[in-house]
């Protein structure tokens, strides 16, 4: 007997670390099988960062219909809970064309928010928020970082100690309700996934030191291409030159563009620039790794050598 969830509208998601070949492998997806991408990547929200976070090229855009780039400028905020409202109402639009849904992209919180639903945590308390802010501004994001390594090792572990608006939220969760943002997040309100049937498919090298070698590659692309001059574009812009502390910024986190920006201050050289860069890109597909292997239901690939077994898992996934 056929359960309900057979009813479901079918849709891929296609996730895995950066550099890893999802966006590409997407692409060929859902020109194959009739679909349109979601992006599911916080850095492609912002207008501006293009060449730095390997934003699809108009070309690329021409093939297939992509949705959620270029939502907010980089001096703008985009909460998770606005991401899935938004990739909700994206998705029911390309459901309504008949065409097939391939989401793709590496920010897990984006994932998580839009295919789980978020927990019913407390609201944002604008009072607290600027205490935080004011004890950040005295004593450094690091410092409230390694507060919060001390009530919430968990968060503290996936939250990036530069990650401004992310480890303040973790804070703020934690001394309106004495409870870890951690413990918050295992929790899922009844009812609130996504109502489609999601093959969820990882992307990965399985070589470490393959996947290494595909970021610097892509790192040395970027800069070749212009990225540098992408970032100056930036820092051009009126509201980023008048920001106090840009790098606080959700979109100047972006891995490469805080290296570019600090560059482009005079605090390194070319050389140096470079290496952190790369450095950090490893250390942010380490990151996204340990919150793939968290997640049940992944089946993985190895795009070099899996291409096979791949299609057969697509082919699975939207004839079952």
């Amino acid at each position: 007997m056929a359960s309900p969830d057979d009813r479901l509208p079918r849709a891929l998601a296609i996730l895995g670390p950066t550099a890893s070949g999802k966006s590409a492998l997407a692409l060929a997806l859902a020109q194959a099988r009739g679909g349109e991408i979601v992006s599911v990547d916080s850095a492609l929200v912002y207008r501006g960062l293009d060449i730095g976070a390997a934003k699809p090229d108009a070309a690329e855009r021409a093939r297939v219909p992509h949705h959620m780039l270029d939502l907010r400028d980089p001096w703008q905020t985009y909460s998770a809970a606005e991401f899935a409202a938004d990739a909700r109402a994206a998705i029911e639009g390309i459901l309504a064309r008949g065409r097939l849904p391939v989401l793709a992209g590496g920010t897990g919180l984006y994932f998580r928010a839009l295919l789980d639903g978020l927990a019913d945590m407390p609201p944002a308390d604008p009072a607290l928020r600027a205490e935080l802010a004011g004890q950040a501004a005295g004593r450094g994001w690091a410092a409230l970082h390694a507060e919060l390594a001390r009530v919430d090792p968990e968060a503290a572990a996936r939250i990036h100690a530069t990650d401004a608006q992310r480890i303040q939220r973790a804070l703020e969760v934690y001394r309106l309700s004495g409870r870890p943002i951690s413990a918050w997040q295992r929790e899922r309100p009844a009812g609130a996934g996504l109502p489609l049937r999601v093959a969820r498919l990882a992307i990965a090298p399985a070589s470490r030191a393959e996947l290494h070698a595909r970021i610097a590659r892509r790192f040395r692309a970027m800069l070749a291409a212009g990225f540098l001059d992408e970032v100056r574009a930036l820092r051009a812009l009126p509201p980023l030159r008048a920001h106090p502390a840009p790098l606080d910024l959700p979109a100047l986190r972006a891995v490469g563009y805080r290296q570019a920006w600090e560059h482009l201050d005079g605090l390194t050289d070319a050389a140096t620039f470079a290496e952190r860069a790369i450095a950090a890109t490893r250390q942010l597909a380490k990151r996204q790794f340990t919150w793939l292997r968290g997640q049940p239901g992944l089946q993985w690939f190895d795009p070099a050598t899996d291409g096979a077994a791949l299609r057969e898992a697509v082919a699975r996934a939207l004839s079952a």
